[in-house]
């Protein structure tokens, strides 16, 4: 497979089999997240894996996730970035090591998921969650940012592919029209 079939491949997956995902593919997903850019080399991702169903039940205890199927998921990857990582007073340079930590974080979590489609395992983006309580949940520390985590395992359903806007429609020409 390569890249292309793996993005046209890649579902969000909310039904998962009770099939546990060896720890050797979850390092293979964590090495393609290691691999991403991030702005000045800073490299703040960090992931928290919970495989453990003692930890998912204190998560499920702590109403973390609005929903259910988060819980059952046979992993979870808690994407964070410290925000330490990043180098202050750059001249002339005003981002926001949030900012910057959102952006490195997407970068490498697309690769992350991309090597999960290729290697068979399905995965969905939780967003709606409860931020600041899962860091006491799973003791991450105060200076990284959780803006979101990925379930991961083995499908247990085949959604099939939704509509996407045309490329006319998202590819805009600065200064109007493309000659």
């Amino acid at each position: 497979m390569d890249v292309k079939d793996a993005i046209s491949k890649r579902r969000s997956i909310r039904k998962y089999q009770r099939k546990e995902v060896p720890l050797d593919l979850i390092r293979e997903l964590i090495d393609a997240a290691r691999l991403a850019p991030s702005g000045s080399n800073a490299q703040p991702c960090r992931y928290y894996l919970v495989r453990d169903n003692e930890i998912k039940e204190k998560l499920k205890e702590n109403q973390i996730f609005e929903q259910d199927f988060v819980y059952q998921a046979p992993a979870l990857i808690a994407c964070c970035a410290d925000l330490q990582s990043y180098r202050q007073g750059i001249k002339g340079w005003s981002e926001e090591n949030e900012n910057r930590a959102l952006r490195d974080l997407s970068i490498a979590s697309a690769f992350l998921v991309l090597r999960a489609t290729e290697l068979g395992l399905a995965t969905c983006y939780v967003g709606w969650m409860k931020k600041d309580r899962i860091k006491d949940v799973l003791d991450i520390p105060r200076n990284y940012i959780v803006p979101f985590v990925i379930a991961v395992g083995y499908a247990n359903e085949q959604p099939k592919s939704l509509p996407r806007k045309s490329i006319d429609e998202v590819l805009l020409y600065a200064g109007g029209q493309q000659k």
